[in-house]
């Protein structure tokens, strides 16, 4: 299986176009089902940290204030993705923010992006819910750090990943699970999923 990255952001609030920026970003870069290599940076992005935020992530003004900056920050997790293609578990939340701070710097954003948690919705429709701790804890994955820090939280999809990529495998017998298989997912309609595992399955 080809390599895949997977990304997390810690961010001032909910979307880029409403003046939301990044504070953190996280890069797990998995090859066949190991992680083979980490990309962790706080980054300063020049903008004000609510309150709320600080207590849900940790992160205060204080600690961006002696980050490098945004763009240098944003211009080596460019080049340690390259042309690897991505995941995220909620992607489109972390796509938006790829895509903005990426644009910032006028650098494009091409790589495809799949999501765990649709995937997971796919795949384990009996969970409790679909948030990156309750799958974690349903899958009795281990917890890798404090939740809503962005290498905590990158790891912990890495591993659910790992998790689905080893389920395609035993469960619907697809030997090599790749990245266009997870997209394929995302859009797939629960009804569909058998019917897709079975073309996959004998490719």
């Amino acid at each position: 299986m080809s390599a895949i990255a997977v990304i997390d952001f810690e961010t001032t609030g909910i979307s880029p176009d409403h003046g939301a920026r990044a504070t953190e970003v996280a890069i797990v870069l998995v090859e066949e089902g190991r992680v083979v290599d980490r990309f962790q940076s706080l980054m300063n992005a020049g903008v004000h940290i609510p309150a709320f935020i600080t207590q849900l992530t940790g992160i205060s003004n204080s600690m961006v204030a002696a980050a490098p900056d945004a763009t240098a920050v944003m211009a080596q997790a460019c080049r340690f993705v390259g042309d690897v293609p991505l995941v995220a578990h909620n992607a489109a939340f972390d796509r938006k923010f790829w895509v903005g701070e990426l644009a910032r710097q006028g650098l494009s954003a091409q790589q495809p992006f799949a999501c765990t948690l649709l995937v997971s919705r796919r795949l384990y429709p009996q969970a409790p819910n679909h948030k990156l701790g309750s799958l974690v804890d349903y899958h009795h994955l281990p917890r890798t750090g404090a939740a809503h820090r962005a290498l905590a939280d990158a790891e912990m999809a890495a591993a659910l990943l790992g998790r689905i990529l080893q389920d395609l495998r035993v469960r619907y017998g697809v030997a090599r699970p790749d990245h266009a298989l997870l997209m394929a997912l995302q859009c797939c309609t629960k009804p569909g999923v058998p019917a897709l595992m079975a073309q996959y399955a004998r490719a």
